[in-house]
């Protein structure tokens, strides 16, 4: 994510990297786990620091040197929270020549933040006179832009607290020998490039499942549409030399002091050729001993909309929790 450069010294980039302190920004919808990851994190050894002001974190950083790794809560709810301010944030530290900041975002369902909200019989901050839903959409729309640029994506609608602190140990244990995360994603070059994607291989030169009509409500997760896009006779060549280039530089951006890659596949819709790669890619690499997080743009997005939809039928307006 960072690489520090200084100048008449072309030697020092790495050990300046490697120096770096990690630096773990956590957000995401009331609901999502995000107090809970706080404290696993804080068990991991990081020293946490939930809901601090965006204005107080320069002063922190600028403060006495810290041994341990930092990770902030970010909430929606404070009073000078923004998304503006939270990207204009990582920008800033990613400048920072002591800091290598990673964005830890907490996403759950709509259906599933609902649930939950009424069965602890808490009103969502942000829902005023309306529903449930109307403030949980209204704080996803807010944290959108953050979303966007978060290093590692950790849905929660079907985890327990303990599977919660399983998956964050393998992303955040920072005392284990390796640390580089990888994010593998798909996307629509039709709704544009993700940002802060390290490698990017675009995928629209293999069949595409879209024009089967048994395999176009499907997506890359089907068992037939991975097979359809693998009988492409380009593809076996096309998977084995992105996955060699990949498992061969990963050890070297671990030697650099990085601490997080981003590799994205994109294809014309964002379903099915995209989607099969970068699942069968996150396997490989999973399997080669790498901590992966996975995810779909598109099918995030199709779902949320999907949602939001199912829970406004099935919702009464002004429901209190």
């Amino acid at each position: 994510m960072y690489e520090t450069m200084i100048a008449n010294e072309p030697a020092a980039p790495k050990a300046a990297d490697a120096a770096q302190k990690r630096l773990v920004l956590v957000t995401g919808p009331s609901g999502a786990g995000r107090s809970t990851a706080i404290n696993v994190l804080e068990d991991l050894g990081y020293e946490a620091i939930d809901n601090l002001p965006l204005s107080l974190v320069p002063r922190l950083l600028d403060g006495p040197a810290r041994p341990a790794p930092l990770a902030l809560g970010l909430d929606v709810r404070n009073r000078d929270f923004s998304a503006s301010a939270v990207i204009e944030l990582i920008d800033r530290l990613t400048r920072h020549p002591e800091y290598a900041p990673e964005v830890l975002y907490l996403d759950c369902d709509s259906t599933v933040l609902v649930r939950r909200y009424n069965e602890t019989r808490r009103r969502h901050p942000m829902a005023g006179a309306g529903s449930p839903l109307d403030g949980i959409q209204a704080e996803k729309d807010i944290l959108a832009p953050i979303k966007v640029r978060a290093d590692v994506l950790v849905n929660t609608s079907e985890m327990s607290p303990h599977d919660l602190k399983a998956e964050l140990a393998r992303f955040f244990e920072y005392d284990q020998d390796q640390r580089l995360t990888v994010s593998v994603q798909s996307f629509s070059y039709k709704r544009g490039v993700p940002r802060g994607i390290d490698m990017m291989f675009d995928c629209r030169f293999l069949a595409n499942p879209h024009w089967e009509p048994e395999l176009r409500v499907k997506d890359g997760r089907d068992v037939p549409v991975r097979d359809y896009v693998q009988n492409d006779p380009r593809y076996a060549e096309f998977f084995a030399r992105i996955r060699d280039l990949i498992l061969f530089v990963l050890p070297a951006h671990l030697a650099e002091g990085k601490t997080h890659l981003a590799i994205g596949f994109g294809c014309t819709g964002g379903q099915h050729r995209s989607v099969t790669l970068a699942e069968i890619m996150s396997d490989a690499l999973a399997e080669q001993g790498w901590p992966v997080s996975l995810r779909h743009r598109e099918l995030e997005r199709r779902s949320n909309e999907a949602a939001k939809l199912s829970v406004s039928t099935s919702t009464p307006q002004g429901t209190q929790t």
